[in-house]
This record gives structure tokens, C-alpha cells and sequence, in this order.
């Protein structure tokens, strides 16, 4: 929809668009079910006062690791004559490898149709891409643009789908997804009809599934709403709407739903080599357990089997590393390119709505958007490599800052200064293996079997995660010959009180099942939290959008001091949580991927990684080597946020000595510290550099 040297061709497209199928596709999308009739509502007692709520136990690595062990354990060798392990019941119905949104979402598909699932991940749940979108819910503006120019129907379909799974985030996850109104600037009055064309399609190919109409904006109303921009040029807005998310929260509660229902999830522990039997049939993974000592055997090993009726390959930009385990000569079929972000102080965007520059200098789209707390921007779209852990190269920063320059009034300054962060996800779009043009790529996901059973899933995109996860388990079931519709999981013991139990008659249920956080989310939790332990209003309204009714458990786990840094909302209590109720093995899966710290403001994060340390050193026992290696993985790890290179070998005396220090301010406008330390930091909130424009410098 961005092409306006175009113009009519297009516009006739989807004119017509609009016209033959606008109210058809309306009616038939029909009405969800309204899960917000099964919210618990908070009790009191008798006094008046709120009663917080209790939840299911939540079972330990250490079970979960046993679990995984018990599959393992070889009960054929004790009858030569039993040729397969059908009766088993310690062996998995499936194995799968990744912990992203793509392999979450299917167990929890698969654990909710009845099957024993099992699930790992060699880092942390939603460490690669999952935790690196541009955190939109979106059917993709220029995806239907590219469908009208081409009369291509691959890619309509794609578009129609992720408009329908879109609503899907706000019914299961409502306190973790929200709708947010996207600004889209005029800059000719010719430009306008092909751009109302384009959002009035875009709503209809919606229907019911949407939130509200795009709606149009005078110059006056449009500075208004977003007075950061330019006026010179600007002729009017067209507003229309799409959906925002914590992805990494979205994505480990996806990961601990599913343990709720009874599948067996554990991040850290890697797949070394597929299993096959006589056959050449995939029956299961050699895997190794990365948490130091976490799981060691009899023999002291960290290395064990698991065993699976099917294993599915779920692992993103690393699907090839694990294709190649079942047949090292298969060709790649991931083409990676990496996206870059930076994060920007609040100021710089409107808190309640995004902005979307469709004519980037190289034809790229910028979304501009606010997002916890802060304004993110980005993405770009390069050839790469596929690594663990990309940083954002410096060129593309500057190509981010270049063009949201050009969109900023005169009297606002944008500087390499102002980045609070900045990071690089990597996208792995991915060929069809058994296409004849190596060169084609598939423009929705892929779902594939080996001929020795490895079933992969690849491709897609966050907000069409759920889909993909049904597709994958449908063929599961139907390769695997698995008996779905047969629970082996008492799913009563723990969700009756939910109202959540499943319908298990192999049939996919996951657009029914709400995730962790949603069963006693409302819209005025806050004030209950507030009420009841006298939280600050920003600090009660950040734990009930990242935990939803398990804010509850956060704030009775926080200190009355918990506030981590004066200018954020975090507080202690989500790091005794991480580790309790959330997986968290680690510094990093806690500041990034728990928390958002890392991702916001990765100065902040390093004045926090010491008390994070700490605190999990002494839950979880750790001695002075694995302290020691915590700091170093975590300031590794810190570079990829966009850690300056002055700070990439900063010791935790060297951050402990600046957090005390007194902070100069020059008359230049940067900060110094009187102990002249080598490796210098900055006053949180202004930027990763040594210098900064502060908000009163806009003025």
C-alpha cells in the first residue's frame, strides 16, 4: 500500500476489494466465543477487603528433568520379543525441540488434545527471534498491498489469517496484548484516496475479528495526537488499528500454560543427536542438560535420551542445524536476514499511538511505536548469518535514526545519544526442500516431514503462531499416528477451579485456552493490588500487563523498598518469581525475557545485574565459579542490547563503584564521575553513550 507512483491500478483493486467482499467477509467471520464470561472475579471477605487468589503448584526443573529421564530408560531390552513401545507409558507421544513462539504453541496444542508432550530448548524460551519482533499482532498493510499489485491469492491468504489470529491474543492473553491505534501521515491529498482504500480493505478482510474502523485525521487533529512530527507537508492522517504484545511474556506463558495442562517443559537443555530405531525411524534425541549440575545421573552425566513417538524440529533460524542431524546432506532451507530496533526515551513517540512511515528512504517501513514505556522503532530488513546472539550493527542504527529524523519537528533533536538500547532478531524466512526453484521462498510457514519421521515447522510469524502450531500437530497426529482425544493428563486436579478444562476429543482447542495471567485478569486489578498492598499506581499497573492475576503472587513476593531503579517500574519480586513460577535459570532469562529491563534500557539493566545476581545466588545456591560465569554470560549478552564497547569487560566492582558515585553534570551537557573510572556509565535513561539530549533540552 506504500507504492504511490502506483496509484490507480492498485486503487481499482481494492476498490473492488471492498466493494464485492467487504460485507460477506464481515458476516462471515462470525464472533468468537467470549471468553471474558469465564473471568474470575476477585472475593472478599467479610471486612471488605480483597482475598488474593491461590494457583496451581507449579512443578520443579528438577521433576521436569526426572520426567524427561524416566522416557528415556530402556524397558524394551527387558523383552526381546516386544518390538515397539506402544504401552509405554513413560515414552512421549511427541518431543519437541524449541522453545519459541512456533514450539511453545504446539505443546501447548498438543497437551490440550490429550498427547504427552515434551518440549526443550537449548537456551531460554524465547531467547532468539520470539523475543525480538517489532511486538505487533498485525495482518501486515503491505502484505495486502503486494496481494492487490499482484493478484497474488498466497498472499491475501496469509493476510486474512493473521487478521483472524489476531483477535485470538486479546481473548486468551489480555492483559500481555492490547490494541493500538497506528497513525499513517499524509503527506499529498492524492495520496489519500489509495490509502483509504488500502485501511477500509484492511478492516473488512477483519470483519468481527477486528477492533475498531480506520478513520481519518485533519492536519490539526493528526499534530494533536502525535505533536512529535513534522507539520511541513502534512496534509491530514489516516488512523487504523493492529495489535501490540510483550512478545517474551506472551511467549513463556504460552511455555508455563502448557506445563499447567501436564506437558513436560525445560529451557537449557540442548539436543545433541536425533535417536533412530532398526527402521531408520526418528524414535527420540540424546540431549544435554546445561545448567550446571542441575541433573546429573548416578554416573554424574548431563547427558541422557528422551524418548518420542515423534520429534518435531521447532527451532526457527536453527531448523537446518537439526535437519542435519537426521541427513547431514539435506540443503539449507533457512534464509535469515536480521531486523534491527532501537529503543528511544518515552518522549519521542505518543504513549497511545504508533506511527508507520510507509516511504523510508529505501522502501522500507519504519514503525514508530510506544511500547513499554518507551518509544520503539525500527526495523530494518538485511542479509545475514544466522548467530545466537546479533548485534545491531551501527549502520543500521543510524539508518533507524536518519529516518525518524525526517519525521520529528525542527525543534526536536535526535541523537545517537538517545538510544537506550538497541537490538538485531533474526527472521527466518524459509525455502519449501522440495521445491525445484531453490530460489522461491514460502511466503507463509512450512510444515515438512523427513522420511525418517523428523517433522519440521518453520516459518511464519508471531501472530500466526497458533495456526502454525495446529497445522504442525494436525500432521502430527496423522504421521505419528498418534491417539489424540484420550487426556493422559488429569487436567482436573488443577484447572477445574479455572474453568478452563478442554474439550479432549483431538480436535484443536488452543483458540479456547487462556494463558497463565488471564483466567482473573480485569480492568481494575490495579486497584485491588493498590488496595491491598499499597503499590505505587506505575508499579501495580506494570505487574498486572506483564503477569496478569499472577500480580497477585509478584507483589506478595516484593519488598516494601522493591523498586529495582528509580525509573522503572520493575521490582524484586519478578526475580523471586522468574525463578519459582517461570523457568528462570539464569541473570539474562530474568532481565530479558521475564523482565523487559534489557530490552528497555540496558543501562538500567547493567545497575541491576549485580542485586539479580544475588538474589539467585542465594535461591538457587550457587558457588563463586557460577556467580562468577553469570556475570560474565550476562555482560555478554548486555552487548547485544547495545552495550557500549567502552563497557564490554565492565567488572561488577567497576558498576557497584558507579552507582555510588556522585554524577557530574557539565556544562556541555555529559556526565562524569569525579573517580574518573576508565570505563564510565551514564545517568540511567539517557542513552548508551556519553552524552545525551535530557528531556529539558526539547523544551
Amino acid at each position: 500500500m506504500y507504492a504511490s507512483s502506483r496509484l490507480f491500478r492498485p486503487l481499482a483493486y481494492a476498490s473492488v476489494a471492498v466493494a464485492t467482499g467487504g460485507t460477506a467477509l464481515y458476516t462471515l467471520s462470525g464472533n468468537d466465543d467470549d471468553l471474558k464470561s469465564r473471568i474470575h472475579k476477585p472475593a472478599f471477605n467479610k471486612s471488605g477487603k480483597v482475598v488474593p487468589p491461590t494457583f496451581p503448584q507449579v512443578k520443579s526443573r528438577q521433576e521436569h528433568i526426572a520426567a524427561l529421564r524416566r522416557s528415556g530408560l530402556r524397558t524394551l531390552s527387558q523383552d526381546p520379543e516386544q518390538k515397539d513401545a506402544s504401552n509405554d507409558d513413560n515414552i512421549y507421544d511427541l518431543l519437541i525441540i524449541g522453545g519459541g513462539a512456533t514450539g511453545t504453541g504446539i505443546a501447548l496444542d498438543a497437551v490440550t488434545r490429550g498427547l504427552k508432550v515434551a518440549l526443550i530448548e537449548r537456551d531460554d524460551f524465547s531467547s532468539g527471534t520470539s523475543s525480538k519482533s517489532t511486538k505487533l499482532i498485525h495482518g501486515g498493510v503491505r502484505y495486502l498491498e503486494k496481494a492487490v499489485w499482484n493478484l497474488d491469492y498466497e498472499q491475501f491468504k496469509l493476510v486474512q489469517e493473521a487478521l483472524r489470529e489476531r483477535k485470538h491474543f486479546s481473548n486468551v492473553a489480555p492483559h500481555l496484548a492490547s490494541w493500538l491505534p497506528v497513525m499513517l501521515p499524509l503527506q499529498s491529498w492524492l495520496k489519500a484516496p489509495y490509502f483509504w482504500a488500502g485501511t477500509k480493505c484492511y478492516d473488512l478482510l477483519a470483519g468481527s475479528k477486528g477492533f475498531k474502523g480506520s478513520y481519518f485525521l485533519t492536519k490539526t487533529a493528526a499534530l494533536e495526537a502525535f505533536p512529535m512530527q513534522k507539520k511541513d507537508g502534512l496534509v491530514g492522517a489516516l488512523v487504523y488499528y493492529d495489535g501490540q504484545h510483550n512478545d517474551s511474556r506472551m511467549n513463556i506463558s504460552l511455555a508455563m500454560t502448557a506445563a499447567m495442562y501436564g506437558a513436560t517443559i525445560v529451557n537449557h537443555v540442548e539436543a545433541t543427536e536425533l535417536q533412530k530405531d532398526s527402521d531408520g525411524k526418528i524414535c527420540g534425541a540424546r540431549v544435554r542438560d546445561l545448567i550446571p549440575s542441575s541433573s546429573k545421573d548416578d554416573e554424574g552425566s548431563d547427558e541422557f535420551i528422551i524418548r518420542a513417538r515423534g520429534v518435531i524440529n521447532a527451532t526457527g533460524p536453527y531448523v537446518d542445524a537439526i535437519r542435519k542431524f537426521d541427513k547431514p546432506e539435506d540443503r539449507d532451507i533457512v534464509v535469515p536476514s536480521t531486523g534491527v530496533h532501537v529503543v528511544l526515551p518515552a518522549y519521542f513517540s505518543s504513549k497511545d499511538m504508533g506511527l508507520i512511515d510507509p516511504s523510508t528512504s529505501d522502501g522500507r517501513v519504519m514503525f514508530f511505536l510506544p511500547w513499554e514505556g518507551r518509544t520503539l522503532a525500527g526495523t530494518t530488513d538485511t542479509p545475514s548469518k544466522v548467530s545466537q546472539n546479533p548485534i545491531a550493527g551501527e549502520n543500521d542504527v543510524d539508518w533507524i535514526l536518519n529516518e525518524i529524523r525526517g519525521y520529528l519537528a525542527p525543534g526536536i533533536s535526535l541523537q545517537r545519544s538517545d538510544v537506550l538500547a538497541a537490538w538485531s532478531g533474526i527472521r527466518p524466512l524459509v525455502q519449501d526442500p522440495k521445491a525445484a526453484n531453490t530460489e522461491s521462498l514460502v511466503r507463509n510457514h512450512l510444515v515438512t516431514v523427513s522420511d525418517s519421521g523428523l517433522l519440521t515447522c518453520a516459518g511464519g510469524k508471531w501472530t500466526t503462531y497458533r495456526q502454525m502450531a495446529e497445522d504442525a500437530v494436525d500432521k502430527a497426529v496423522e504421521v505419528f499416528k498418534l491417539e489424540s482425544g484420550q487426556s493422559k493428563i488429569d487436567f482436573a486436579r488443577t484447572l477445574q477451579e479455572f474453568n478452563d478444562l478442554p474439550i479432549v476429543d483431538g480436535s484443536c482447542q488452543t483458540q479456547h485456552v487462556r494463558l497463565i495471567g488471564a483466567h482473573g485478569f480485569h480492568d481494575t486489578l490495579a486497584i485491588n493490588l493498590i488496595q491491598h498492598y499499597s503499590l505505587d499506581e506505575d508499579i501495580a499497573t506494570h505487574l498486572v500487563h506483564s503477569y496478569g492475576d499472577r500480580a497477585w503472587e509478584v507483589a506478595k513476593l516484593s519488598s516494601k523498598a522493591g523498586r529495582l531503579v528509580p525509573e522503572h517500574s520493575f521490582v524484586d519480586g519478578e526475580i523471586i518469581h522468574a525463578m519459582k513460577s517461570e523457568a528462570a535459570e539464569t541473570a539474562v532469562d530474568v532481565l530479558a525475557r521475564r523482565m523487559r529491563l534489557a530490552f528497555i534500557d540496558v543501562q538500567s539493566a547493567l545497575q541491576v545485574l549485580p542485586r539479580v545476581i544475588d538474589m539467585m545466588g542465594e535461591e538457587l545456591k550457587w558457588d563463586r565459579e557460577r556467580l562468577d560465569s553469570e556475570w560474565a554470560d550476562s555482560v555478554e549478552f548486555l552487548k547485544s542490547m547495545g552495550l557500549p564497547q567502552n563497557q564490554y569487560g565492565i567488572s561488577r566492582a567497576e558498576v557497584l563503584a558507579q552507582a555510588k558515585a556522585p554524577v557530574v553534570l557539565e556544562a556541555n551537557g555529559t556526565t562524569e564521575s569525579p573517580t574518573k573510572k576508565p570505563k564510565t556509565m551514564q545517568l540511567v535513561g539517557q542513552g548508551i553513550a556519553t552524552s545525551g539530549v535530557t528531556p529539558s533540552s526539547l523544551s
